[in-house]
């Protein structure tokens, strides 16, 4: 009965969207305010429904109910209980009602905290946003349903699978789906925008808040997935332009052009077109990566369906919304006045020069994933376009975006000093150069590693110039006092900026690490780049749902033990599948990576290591971005729709200039 409970749930879940994506359209037609009213209740119910269904669906899994089609596939009594409830968006069903829940999360969000959004927008916003959450709510009712019951009921599961039976797999998942999802608002408000013809300088610091929150969550999603398949893959590697991958990486440079084009509506007011289409974009990379993953049409670790009919059907919503949506853009787009003007050499002028740069490296990114695609389509003719192509391509894009980003920084609104902004950032360019030399001269190897070192260190010092620049304080009272007032968005900023570099910098120290198979027994050692490592013992362990040979070894420095690791490799009885565990061990900024390659039967292990230097850096740096994106968000005139009260002060004593 309780998980009849969650279906129907379900059904008035969607029931109830298509009420809130018709009727306070129509009240803003009508200019009805009673009408329009109807979609903030409409909105936190819709979520509460799916909460619940979703909430039903998770005590399936916990109770292993084996009725239920979803969980007997999916799960196992053995199975520990944090697997049990990633296990319940650890398959297609439940990871589209996931998908689902987040959709109706953010339309509760705005229905609570949009006070100081006019009533019309907001009644457009939540009605679009419903007419997404009606789709996906059919679709997964149709297709997809995750209540869908078994008779005679199995005795026991099937299990999860095991490459995805990992802590990482918790929190990766809902991470990158708010993200994803989180895009589905801003687009939202661009269609609701579209629709009321009201596109200006307030809808961008509208928007912005949505824009920022996806795009943190993107960045940690995309980071927890990079980090899961550099310890649970096994070899060795963090990105492999797997098309998966790429379709995470897409929305998330779309996203970031979008963040910087509305920072330019907002304040200048110019740029309407552009980032009311960047908004558009952005979703509809979003949506074009859950095709690519529960279509079929791709063979990926990460793809959850191989149901040709549930592809279509995604293809349907793709084309209904991203065309739509583009036939709507198109319509109003004439209409639009082109906004403030500025010079060529200005902040808005670098924050239109990144823009281009980011969106010319998402479209080689989209080339890249799906020329194989349409080719194999059209002509049969199977081609792999992997790592050189993206490496040659996207590489020489993002450095000049690497180059830009502190001069942006340095450059006044509406006219700049190109050569004055220049000048500003010589410490931060000689500090990088001579970072670049000494890399070089200590670590030898590729010159390309130190120059991109270099460049990393110049963005990750020239970031916080135009901060320092702000504060241009000498005593310490003073410095502590004009940084607190500085706007938190500029903080933001400089942080967020300084992340990106501290990421570059990890992904140039790749060139500088060691790799070494070795076929070993207990008792030998192996030099791993400045330290050794020295097997202790080979031992079998039985896990709650796997058994285990572990590799239990020292790391050592000089002769003295500095860490233990024990990289394993799990058999799982009930999949009949293999799965490794790396054993990391992170030494300042580096790592030593060890992974089983294979068991002999004369009971020798064929090893896999590596030393990375500076590696936790590309996971740090994106901690670090996600971090800056949290400063800017806490900026006051960024808080979701909630208006502060002026304080009451004589009209001369508020009288300021402007920033």
């Amino acid at each position: 009965m309780i998980i009849e409970i969650g279906h129907y749930a379900l059904v008035l879940a969607l029931a109830l969207s298509i009420v809130q994506a018709i009727v306070p359209l129509y009240g803003t037609i009508r200019g009805d305010a009673a009408l329009m009213a109807v979609a903030s209740p409409a909105a936190v119910m819709q979520f509460l429904l799916v909460g619940l269904s979703f909430a039903v669906l998770t005590y399936a899994y916990v109770v292993s109910d084996f009725s239920v089609m979803n969980v007997f596939e999916n799960s196992h009594s053995l199975k520990p209980l944090i697997y049990k409830f990633s296990g319940v968006w650890g398959n297609h069903e439940g990871s589209m009602l996931l998908w689902v829940l987040i959709l109706a999360l953010f339309g509760a969000t705005v229905a609570l905290f949009s006070r100081g959004m006019p009533d019309d927008l907001r009644a457009n916003v939540l009605a679009v946003q419903s007419w997404v959450s009606a789709a996906f709510l059919l679709f997964v009712l149709l297709t997809s349903n995750p209540f869908a019951r078994i008779f005679p009921a199995p005795v026991e599961g099937r299990d999860l699978n095991p490459l995805l039976q990992d802590p990482g797999l918790a929190i990766h998942p809902p991470l990158l789906y708010v993200g994803y999802v989180g895009l589905s608002i801003v687009f939202s408000f661009a269609a609701a925008a579209l629709i009321s013809g009201r596109i200006d300088s307030a809808w961008a610091r509208y928007v912005r808040p949505w824009t920022l929150i996806a795009w943190i969550f993107l960045t940690l999603g995309i980071a927890m997935g990079s980090y899961w398949a550099y310890y649970t893959l096994g070899w060795g590697g963090f990105w492999f332009w797997d098309p998966v991958e790429n379709a995470s990486l897409m929305p998330w440079l779309s996203a970031t052009a979008l963040l910087h084009s509305a920072a330019v509506m907002e304040k200048r007011d110019a740029l309407k077109i552009w980032t009311i289409f960047l908004a558009i974009l952005s979703f509809s990379l979003s949506l074009l990566g859950t095709f690519l993953v529960r279509s079929g049409v791709l063979t990926s670790v990460h793809s959850f369906a191989t149901d040709p009919q549930r592809g279509v059907v995604i293809l349907g919503i793709l084309v209904f919304f991203i065309g739509g949506s583009l036939a709507l853009f198109a319509f109003r787009a004439a209409a639009l006045k082109p906004g403030g003007i500025f010079a060529p050499v200005s902040r808005e002028g670098a924050l239109v020069f990144n823009n281009l740069l980011l969106t010319t490296s998402c479209a080689t990114v989209f080339i890249g994933t799906l020329y194989p695609l349409a080719l194999e389509a059209v002509t049969g003719e199977k081609i792999s376009v992997g790592a050189p192509f993206f490496n040659l391509t996207f590489g020489p894009l993002f450095i000049p975006i690497v180059m830009a980003m502190p001069i942006g920084q340095m450059l006044a609104w509406k006219r700049g000093d190109l050569l004055g902004a220049a000048q500003r950032l010589t410490l931060a360019s000689v500090i990088g150069l001579a970072g670049a030399i000494v890399l070089y001269a200590m670590r030898g190897g590729s010159a390309v590693a130190a120059i991109l070192a270099g460049l990393a260190v110049f963005l990750m010092i020239g970031s916080f110039v135009e901060i320092w620049g702000r504060i241009g304080a000498r005593n310490l009272s003073s410095i502590f006092a004009r940084a607190a007032g500085l706007p938190r968005s500029a903080w933001g900023t400089a942080i967020a900026h300084a992340g990106v570099g501290m990421t570059m910098f990890g992904l140039a120290a790749v060139f500088w690490g060691t790799e070494h198979i070795v076929t070993v027994r207990p008792g030998q050692a192996i030099q791993v780049g400045p330290y050794e490592a020295v097997v202790r013992s080979i031992e079998p362990r039985e896990g709650s749902n796997f058994r285990e040979i572990v590799v239990h070894t020292q790391i050592r420095e000089n002769g003295r033990v500095i860490a233990e690791i024990d990289p394993s490799r799990r058999s799982f009885t009930t999949r009949t599948m293999i799965r490794t565990e790396a054993g990391i061990e992170t030494i300042g900024l580096g790592q030593i990576y060890m992974n089983i390659a294979d068991v002999r039967p004369d009971g020798s292990i064929d090893l896999r290591l590596y030393w990375k230097p500076y590696v936790a850096l590309i996971w740090l740096g994106a901690l670090v971005m996600s971090l800056g994106g949290l400063v800017s968000l806490s900026d006051r005139r960024l808080r979701i729709g909630i208006a502060k009260r002026a304080s009451r002060r004589p009209l001369a004593a508020q009288a300021q200039p402007a920033e």
